[in-house]
């Protein structure tokens, strides 16, 4: 099956900040690359990823839980603020395991019932822990359900009543048992509130807390070892700061590690891949947005920022990036053990990321997602389901082997400020292309000046090369060269990824 590129609106009217192209600075490196038995060795451009619509019916879908008591259910939010339950034998309940919409503000596109998580004693305490936001005035709540008494407990609450964009939601468990809860910037556009490094609220942050246990007026605990706790004048529970809106994260069950997906003002959408235990790390909004300077951004002088691990261009159609997880489950452990899958609201693309082992990553877009897919979960035994907004599905996530039918060789010549790089494109399957676009992204800071053999345009970091009158057909086996030359601010590195009309090339030398 053909792994085809969305060819929707390329949403100029995000894209009218110039950026300076500084690269953000990383005090910490991403970990290790795990063990052969957590990892498939399948090459990412030979994995497909597709999706099997299983439920239908559900209004404004926001996220997924699995609770780990042995009953293979899945449990889905609603924006309006009920809670839907799955099972694959029965199919989606018509009541609700949980109804909080008289507690609900779900005015404006962003604000709902936004997050779910289950505590790791779900089975005894039947407790539910949700994000949402609150009547009357829209601030980000956190509260814990009990089922066995469908009562609410409010534990935490952030004014956000300026703007209804920009609540995060996303809450998990992390491996140390504490509550992990994101909250967006505060709303509007470019961070009106200079939130993302203010230690002072807890816009745009990550938060770690315990709510196992109370501690004198709190209803929770904070750890110990939260990074600001012996910090004036700032919020305790703050775990992680200078993000935008940390829409979804989530946690590697083989080494702790977490993984973020941060939406961004328009011009670049980023993953983030921070080490387990590496809380007060600064990642850089809204001094930084992707690895470049946010024009008008808050930036510190001698403030340590840590980049993100991938980035894309809203050029590619994409608008939200939707972070995902890793996959730990059995079904497709030899294909895509150990490989980070996100997509995105608008362009609906597969990303598939696996650290390289050399303190970098493979990366490949591997197939699509449902329309307006809003969370990425799974069952408790590890396999993918995402929910899509409109119109309100539940889908099953499956992965394949399929080899590509292009392959991409790469030959580089850099110097000074300049760099040139030689392309051949190999048709590798059994069909003749006749006319082609290659589509890859380029390095920060690198701008094209000229090119051969090809047509070709740039808009951000985006290339789309298409054939010259004289290299439009490619027989099987048969290849074609073209290249380009390109300004550089330090970074000459080759492009990582290439899709040929659309489908995931090989990557060679």
């Amino acid at each position: 099956m053909s792994r085809r590129r969305w060819t929707g609106p390329l949403l100029l009217a995000l894209l009218l900040t110039a950026l300076a192209p500084v690269p953000a600075a990383a005090d910490t490196a991403p970990p290790a690359a795990e063990t052969a038995e957590h990892t498939a060795a399948v090459p990412l451009p030979s994995l497909s990823a597709t999706t099997t619509q299983v439920a239908s019916g559900l209004r404004r879908p926001t996220a997924l839980a699995a609770p780990d008591d042995g009953t293979d259910r899945l449990f889905v939010t609603e924006k309006r603020g009920t809670v839907r339950v799955y099972h694959p034998d029965s199919g989606l309940a018509a009541a609700p395991l949980a109804d909080i919409t008289s507690a609900v503000d779900e005015s404006g596109n962003e604000r709902g019932l936004l997050g779910i998580a289950l505590p790791p004693d779900f089975a005894d305490s039947q407790d539910l822990y949700l994000a949402y936001t609150a009547l009357p005035d829209g601030a980000v709540t956190l509260a814990r359900y009990r089922l066995d008494e469908s009562r609410l407990e409010v534990l935490l609450s952030q004014e956000h009543a300026e703007f209804n964009n920009h609540n995060g939601g996303q809450l998990a468990f992390g491996p140390d048992g504490h509550l992990y809860w994101s909250i967006g910037d505060g709303g509007g556009s470019g961070d009106p509130f200079r939130a993302g490094q203010r230690l002072d609220t807890l816009l745009g942050k990550i938060l770690r807390v315990d709510v196992s246990r109370a501690c004198g007026p709190l209803p929770y605990c904070v750890p110990a070892d939260n990074p600001f706790v012996d910090t004036a004048g700032a919020r305790e529970e703050i775990w992680l700061y200078g993000l935008r809106n940390p829409w979804r994260f989530s946690f590697d069950e083989a080494d702790g590690s977490m993984w973020i997906g941060d939406v961004g003002q328009g011009r670049w959408e980023e993953i983030d891949h921070i080490a387990p235990g590496r809380g007060g790390l600064n990642l850089g909004w809204s001094c930084y947005e992707g690895l470049e300077k946010f024009a008008g951004g808050d930036c510190a002088p001698g403030e340590t920022y840590t980049g993100p691990v991938f980035t894309y261009s809203p050029y590619t159609g994409g608008c939200s990036v939707i972070g995902g997880h890793v996959y730990r489950g059995e079904r497709y452990a030899d294909l895509v053990g150990g490989t980070y899958i996100a997509t995105d609201y608008c362009s609906s693309t597969v990303w598939a990321l696996r650290p390289d082992g050399a303190g970098g990553y493979e990366q490949a877009e591997i197939g699509k997602m449902p329309t307006q897919v809003t969370s990425v979960g799974t069952t408790a035994d590890g396999e993918f389901y995402v929910v899509n907004d409109l119109p309100g599905g539940l889908h099953r996530v499956s992965f394949a082997q399929e080899e590509p039918t292009c392959r991409v060789d790469r030959k580089v010549t850099a110097w000074g400020t300049g760099t040139t790089v030689d392309l051949t494109v190999t048709n590798t399957g059994s069909a003749a292309v006749n006319g082609w676009t290659l589509e890859f992204p380029l390095a920060p800071g690198q701008t094209v000046v000229s090119d051969w053999n090809t047509n070709l345009t740039q808009l951000s970091n985006t290339i789309t090369a298409t054939d010259a009158s004289h290299n439009a057909t490619i027989a099987p086996g048969a290849s074609v060269t073209l290249g380009y030359l390109a300004d550089h601010t330090g970074d000459t590195s080759p492009p990582r990824r290439f899709m040929l009309n659309g489908d995931a090339c090989a990557v060679g030398r």
